[in-house]
This record gives structure tokens, C-alpha cells and sequence, in this order.
């Protein structure tokens, strides 16, 4: 699965990129963390990105749950533009996945 989160950062502040990249490192040491990139904007340099990818939508939620997430990276993905963010991957064939209310 694919997680893209974009910010809306003011003009000097200085400790978001290294807020964003602490926070990617975070993600990158949970169990079903794939890959994941940081980028910004080249027309609105205010804009920046994250995406990470996961095995499957359980590992990134499971990530989440983790305490040094929750301490270090969740309070800078509480900034994030508010939109869904959870992605299927769409490979060639495959079937997606279906909207419909899920049991418990």
C-alpha cells in the first residue's frame, strides 16, 4: 500500500525538514515499512510530500500504534493536509479493492 502525506509548510520554518525526515526514519524502522521518498514542490516550495509504501495497510497501522511513532512522528503527521492519505497499489489485473462496510 502506498501512504502520501503533503504539508503546507510556512516560509522560515527551518526545523520542518529535519522534523520530516526524523519522523520517515521512524516509519522506516516498523516491521512492513517497503520504501518511502521526501520531496518538495519545485512551483510551491511551501508544499512538501511524504510517501511511504507498506506490505500491506496492517503494517502501517501497526506503525502507527508504535510508541516511538506515536512520541516522534505522529505529532508532524498531525500537520499534514487533511485528505485521505491510504492508497491501493493498482497493479496490471489485479482486483481492486471494494468499498463496502466492513464486520467486526
Amino acid at each position: 500500500m502506498l501512504v502520501v502525506n503533503r504539508f503546507r509548510v510556512p516560509e522560515g520554518d527551518a526545523a520542518f525538514r529535519g522534523d520530516l525526515e526524523a519522523a520517515h526514519a521512524l516509519l522506516s524502522e516498523r516491521p512492513g515499512y517497503v520504501d518511502g521518498t521526501i520531496g518538495r514542490n519545485v512551483d510551491e516550495p511551501d508544499l512538501w510530500v511524504m510517501t511511504t509504501r507498506w506490505v500491506n495497510v496492517g503494517a502501517y497501522r501497526r506503525a502507527l500504534s508504535s510508541y516511538d511513532v506515536k512520541l516522534g512522528a505522529v505529532p508532524l503527521l498531525s500537520r499534514a493536509v487533511d485528505e485521505p492519505s491510504a492508497y491501493e497499489i493498482v497493479e496490471p489485473g489485479a482486483d481492486l479493492n471494494q468499498s463496502f462496510a466492513r464486520q467486526t
